[in-house]
């Protein structure tokens, strides 16, 4: 019997790149798709193996996002997909998070970091460990 796919959730507020996304791992992966913090909780639960999440937002932002799903003890690998760069922009959040992409983003960046981070072992907590 075949593994089920590991299912991604894909959170940005710009549909057509939501869309894109989505088109980008639907070979590799179960997507559901966010377009905001609010939708993002939500849709997020036990089973999403890996979140791509923009840090820009009008709704919640992406570290409020981030800080919510960790808050409710989900392990999930993350990924902030944004255009701020993390060198100027980097907050606490950044030891909740797993990797970091600058816009922006080619679909074999995209699918190589949802690979990556399927292969990272389960968060040891929301701790960053």
């Amino acid at each position: 019997m075949a593994e089920d796919p590991p299912t991604v959730l894909v959170v940005e507020d710009e549909e057509a790149v939501v869309e894109a996304y989505a088109m980008w791992l639907s070979d590799v992966a179960d997507v559901r798709t966010a377009t905001g913090g609010r939708e993002a909780l939500q849709l997020v639960d036990g089973d999403v193996d890996a979140v791509l999440l923009d840090r820009r937002m009008p709704d919640l932002s992406g570290d409020e996002t981030l800080a919510e799903i960790r808050e409710r003890g989900f392990d999930c690998r993350v990924a902030m997909v944004t255009a701020v760069d993390p060198a100027v922009d980097v907050d606490g959040v950044n030891a909740s998070f797993d990797t970091y992409l600058t816009k922006p983003v080619t679909k074999e960046e995209i699918v190589d970091a949802v690979g990556e981070l399927l292969e990272r072992p389960i968060r040891d907590g929301a701790d960053g460990g």
